[in-house]
């Protein structure tokens, strides 16, 4: 089975060259926090209501890139999503060369280094199974041209989709627009999705705010 954090990974692997989809830093760190505990919650491990993120069974998963934050929610004393959140986004960029690891070590995808000038290393994935990637965008279509009530896996990847910006780079702007008020729909569903919204915003909102001040 491919995770959240994996699934999010190949949908922002771009059709063409192997390079992924340029994403603010902050909402891809704080999407890839989001996908962890949408993973522990729909495990069973963990739930939330409006004010906190609470236990419900520490017994590991067996997900190498989920367990270490059910480890720290379990030693922990209770605090809110938004805490979890900026805590496992702290990690987010060692999960996401996890998550990149086991895709490459499933056969999802191949890895190549490439340098340019000799001196400038990059990494480019290509899809090995494009059916898993494909699979992923078939599911966030057939669910936003839909009025149907969605499955929650899927609810989750939309808000996740919809956190770091995918749509942009999925859909033309035309499609963008038609597609908003479902995309809003949607993402209401989950409580998990909705804190990782705010917390993006309210960065984006301190960031334009400290900028303002000092033009």
């Amino acid at each position: 089975m491919v995770g959240l954090v994996e699934e999010i990974t190949l949908l922002l692997l771009r059709d063409e060259g192997g390079s992924f989809v340029r994403v603010p830093t902050v909402s891809l760190r704080y999407s890839t926090a989001g996908a962890v505990l949408m993973e522990l919650a729909d495990a069973n491990r963990i739930d939330t209501d409006l004010q906190h993120l609470f236990l419900v069974d520490a017994t590991p998963t067996g997900d190498a890139l989920v367990d270490p934050t059910l480890a720290e929610i379990a030693a922990a004393e209770r605090q809110s999503t938004r805490y979890w959140i900026e805590r496992t986004a702290e990690r987010a960029d060692d999960i996401r060369k996890r998550a990149l690891a086991s895709l490459v070590a499933r056969g999802i995808l191949t890895e190549q280094d490439e340098r340019f000038l000799w001196v400038f290393k990059t990494r480019r994935y290509s899809a090995t199974e494009g059916q898993v990637r494909q699979e992923a965008k078939l599911r966030l279509m057939a669910v936003l041209l839909s009025d149907d009530i969605p499955d929650p896996r899927d609810v989750m990847l939309i808000c996740l989709a919809d956190a770091c910006g995918i749509f942009r780079a999925l859909l033309s702007g035309r499609e963008l627009a038609e597609l908003t008020p479902r995309i809003e729909q949607v993402t209401r569903l989950d409580l998990i999705g909705q804190s990782v919204m705010r917390a993006i915003d309210d960065v984006r909102t301190a960031v334009a705010a400290a900028t303002a001040g000092h033009l």
